[in-house]
């Protein structure tokens, strides 16, 4: 049994926890007074580099810090964070802040499990614990068992683990072992019978798609080397420099692959994405049972395809000729086009995505932006609904196809996460578990709103507040986003930003172009030559919240990471007096030279490249590193990136933080605050989250000139 440990990449839920964490600025009791800050950032050097692109003159002063190991970068660093330090940690309600974060993170975590004849493997985390641990439950019911516990791995917890595979008896599971949020990792095995390690483990490095065969003998992986990806198998007890790689010659390190295999071991499904966009797959499948080779089940189509296998089907999910996604089914053993049925048309909804569990088909919808699970056999035909709230997110179900067990959630703004297990049979359900959050947000609003972008593209936004909120304009507001990458931004629930609302502020997030929210034509209106319109749609949120009351500029705070980084990055180069504050994490800045470092030859499907004479136009045209300009005011901004980011290069965040200082014409801080054991998938132990929010949030508590509710504790 594999378990999906794709980085996703890019899971803006999780960011959603630091982005909205502005909630705490309110809750500790005081007014906010002014800061003084110190009057200038450290000096950086400037070079001399103008290089000329297809005709155009570019300059790039800063080049020098796209070493990060050179001893004049790493001086660099520690002078900016010193700089950092005496911003962020000089507010005077710094400690009661704190306090208030410490006791919203320090709260019980469970994740939810994997089935396995009766056993249970998942996360947990205790309030008191600083890293997730892995369990099992004998039983439903069943008393908790510690299996791994990566607390005695690191003396500052930068280390933790995830679980990435299960036996068919539950007899074995394999692990992954992260350092300082890196997204290379090690994999480790481990028995559960005699609990411990097995000798044998995957070397660190980037894998996808793992999966152990049902009789413990090897397992199927995927490595993501120099020259491309390429699928391994393992066989247990062997070394793992005889590994014998058996997909994947010839394929460049702009392709991302994934394998899947069947439930009995038979079949292994490899699935080759052309690059991150998504706008392109291919299919291939192996009869593992005697010594073929992989036949193809889609190629050479221009369109996205995925697969899952059930015990005789193949069932096929594809955007060709239907943006919104449709379902087909075919034999495992005959897979021509001409055998293939479509068994789920496309509809007004999109297909976020399909899984299986007890001889059922699981389709997850999204409609205007909110989730729907609807139940099929086999054949395509309708069975029922999955009862959810109103605006909210649902994930799985998930479970074997053999047994009538599987596990969904869901959870919404002011709804915690929520785990359920689910009788795929008769429809019944039962609570696994539900955070226990420390709120009360049945006083909150959540309202869905369209606005009308720089095009007349019509827009949707959710704005969640109070509900006695008055609309005076001075209302502090975080506005959120991402737009790339097909990927879709429903309603889920962070904590920090149902107490922002509770204590008067508002929250909002546009759903803007380049997600996947209506489809793939939704996707390709905000990527490649349409970029710009993403940040369009952004800035015209921002313009709509302050005319219609909700805020002013001095009020507004916007924040993304990632892709996200790239968002507020464009928005603050391009429209610095609509904001207050702005938070750019772990962001791409400098769009002509991105390509050139760590993963990031997945993104020119989305994004293009500046080697390309057309997309260089555009690219440049928005680039937020070469669209500084000396003199002009810009509003305070904090950029956060680290040492552990081996998906978005950190020199990006450096590059743009000594341009930034030295060009702005404000009186406002521009500052960096550089981790050297945190990076894109995370790492951090609880206590250096609470450490890292209260620096985060106290710089924007003091831009925004914040006031702390006494009545919110």
């Amino acid at each position: 049994m594999s378990i999906n440990n794709k980085a996703s990449s890019d899971s803006f839920y999780n960011k959603l926890i630091y982005l909205a964490a502005l909630a705490f600025l309110f809750l500790s009791g005081c007014s906010c007074q002014a800061v003084k800050f110190p009057k200038s950032p450290p000096d950086t050097r400037k070079e001399d580099i103008i290089e000329t692109i297809h005709g155009v003159e570019v300059t790039d002063p800063f080049r020098w810090l796209e070493n990060g190991d050179s001893t004049e970068t790493r001086e660099w660093i520690k002078a900016q964070n010193e700089y950092t330090d005496a911003i962020i940690k000089s507010p005077p309600f710094r400690e009661k802040l704190k306090s208030r974060i410490t006791r919203l993170l320090r709260i019980d975590r469970v994740g939810s499990p994997v089935a396995c004849r009766g056993r249970y493997f998942f996360h947990k985390r205790k309030a008191q614990q600083e890293l997730s641990v892995i369990c099992m439950r004998k039983g439903f019911k069943g008393k908790d068992q510690v299996l791994i516990d990566p607390h005695p791995l690191s003396p500052d917890h930068s280390v933790k683990v995830s679980l990435w595979g299960v036996s068919e008896d539950g007899t074995m599971l394999a692990y992954a072992v992260r350092r300082g949020g890196r997204d290379e990792v090690t994999v480790k095995f481990f028995d559960v019978e005699e609990r411990n390690d097995l000798a044998e483990y995957l070397p660190e490095s980037r894998y996808t798609g793992f999966s152990i065969r049902p009789d413990k003998t090897g397992c199927y992986y995927v490595r993501h080397e120099s020259e491309g990806p390429r699928v391994y198998y393992h066989k247990i007890g062997t070394d793992t420099g005889d590994d014998k790689m058996i997909f994947g010659c010839g394929y460049g390190p702009d392709k991302i692959m994934w394998t899947q295999l069947s439930e009995d071991g038979r079949y292994l499904l490899v699935t080759v994405f052309h690059g991150s966009a998504g706008t392109k797959s291919e299919i291939y499948l192996q009869d593992t049972s005697y010594n073929a080779g992989f036949r193809p089940v889609v190629k050479d189509v221009n369109a996205r395809f995925t697969a899952s296998i059930s015990d005789k089907h193949l069932f096929i999910r594809t955007n060709h000729n239907a943006p919104n996604e449709q379902v087909f089914r075919t034999d495992l053993e005959n897979l021509s086009r001409e055998n293939r049925r479509k068994i789920i048309p496309e509809s007004d909804s999109v297909i976020e995505s399909l899984s299986l569990a007890g001889g059922k088909l699981f389709a997850n919808y999204t409609k205007n932006v909110t989730s729907h699970v609807k139940v099929y056999d086999i054949n395509g035909r309708f069975l029922r609904d999955i009862k959810l709230p109103g605006h909210c997110s649902a994930w799985g179900p998930r479970g074997r196809w053999d047994s009538t067990e599987a596990f969904f959630g869901f959870s919404s703004f002011h709804i915690p996460p929520t785990t359920y297990r689910y009788d795929t049979k008769t429809g019944q359900k039962q609570l696994w578990w539900q955070a226990d959050v420390p709120i009360d947000s049945s006083k909150f609003e959540v309202k869905q709103i369209w606005y009308e972008s720089r095009d007349s593209t019509r827009v949707p936004m959710f704005i969640v507040h109070n509900k006695d909120i008055d609309l005076d304009g001075n209302n502090p507001t975080l506005l959120t986003g991402y737009g790339g990458f097909n990927h879709s931004l429903t309603p889920t629930f962070s904590t920090m930003a149902t107490l922002w609302i509770e204590a008067g502020g508002v929250f909002a997030r546009p759903n803007l172009r380049g997600g996947g929210e209506f489809g793939e034509k939704w996707h390709q209106a905000g990527m490649l030559e349409n970029k710009q319109k993403v940040f369009d749609d952004f800035v015209g949120a921002a313009e709509w919240l302050i005319k219609n009351g909700y805020t002013r500029p001095e009020k507004l705070a916007i924040s993304g990471r990632s892709n996200g980084g790239l968002l507020v990055g464009a928005a603050l180069t391009q429209r610095p007096e609509l904001f207050g504050a702005v938070v750019c994490g772990y962001p791409l800045l400098d769009m002509l030279r991105y390509h050139k470092f760590l993963v990031a030859r997945f993104w020119i499907s989305e994004y293009g490249s500046a080697e390309n004479p057309e997309q260089f136009r555009y690219l440049y045209d928005y680039s937020p590193y070469h669209n500084v300009t000396n003199g002009v005011e810009y509003p305070a901004v904090l950029f956060i990136t680290g040492d552990g980011d081996t998906r978005v290069a950190p020199l990006h965040a450096r590059k743009m933080t000594a341009l930034l200082q030295s060009a702005t014409g404000s009186k406002e801080p521009v500052i960096l605050r550089y981790h050297t054991k945190a990076g894109h998938s995370g790492g951090r132990a609880v206590k250096r989250k609470i450490e890292d929010l209260t620096d985060e949030y106290s710089f924007l508590f003091s831009q925004l000139n914040m006031r702390l509710n006494r009545n919110n504790h």
